[in-house]
């Protein structure tokens, strides 16, 4: 794809699941991808999977709810690998609860990692793109965001505002050079499914008998459109939700 070649690019959530096919998928089209994640391990794993790609995978350690950690971090990145111009915030959090089950403890991890943890993001990071008058953005929502999900109220509460952030961000910062999207992913087979389908064994049986692919998502179902979004190809596209999920939800 056009334009990524060489492009720093900081990605959350790139330890597994989306994220991590997503960083891969980067590297191939020669992007320097900073990785942005708690989980040490993982991170360091998508580098070594990215090893042969034309671009690079550098790993941070990250608590992305964590305004401080987050400006230290960029700061470190771009110290190696120049401004940053591409900016994919995966990351993401959930375990299935019904609301009144719920505390404002669970209330409060859910909405600093999932709004919270872009919202810093983008303060920090697309500032300097509006200042430099560049950049491009895609925010991995949810399709929980747009139709909602039993079990997952708060979530979707947090993935329905990142919907609608982005929009306004759109439309804020589109004469300055800097597009955001939105990709809203259905049921996927990654480990934040595979947690919440731990207190409900039938759950994933369930969801790939409803979408009409007859499947889960694959992390590799969604790489490609994040690139196209992070790319030159996408250059007059801003303020948009595209939601990948084998026909399960139709605008």
């Amino acid at each position: 794809m056009r334009g990524l070649t060489g492009k720093p690019a900081i990605l959350t959530g790139g330890a597994s699941g989306i994220g991590r096919a997503a960083a891969i998928r980067l590297v191939e089209e020669g992007c320097i991808v900073g990785i942005f994640d708690l989980n040490e391990t993982g991170a360091s794993e998508t580098v070594r999977l990215c090893s042969n790609g034309p671009g690079k995978a550098l790993p941070y350690s990250v608590d992305i709810a964590d305004y401080d950690q987050i400006r230290e971090a960029v700061s470190t990145f771009e110290s190696t690998a120049g401004p940053t111009a591409l900016l994919a915030n995966i990351a993401g959090w959930d375990q299935a609860l019904n609301f009144l089950d719920t505390t404002v403890d669970f209330w409060d991890k859910v909405i600093r990692i999932n709004l919270y943890g872009p919202l810093n993001l983008h303060h920090i990071v697309v500032r300097g793109m509006a200042e430099r008058g560049f950049g491009r953005v895609v925010n991995v929502s949810s399709d929980a965001g747009r139709v909602g999900s039993s079990g997952e109220s708060v979530y979707s509460a947090c993935k329905g505002g990142i919907i609608a952030f982005t929009k306004t961000l759109a439309r804020e910062l589109a004469r300055r050079g800097v597009t955001l999207n939105v990709l809203c992913p259905g049921p996927t087979d990654t480990p934040l499914l595979a947690s919440i389908a731990h207190a409900t064994p039938k759950l994933t049986e369930a969801l790939a008998r409803a979408i009409p692919m007859g499947r889960l998502g694959k992390p590799d179902d969604y790489a490609g459109l994040i690139a196209f979004l992070l790319s030159d190809d996408a250059a007059f596209i801003t303020g948009q939700t595209i939601s990948v999920s084998g026909g399960l939800t139709m605008s």
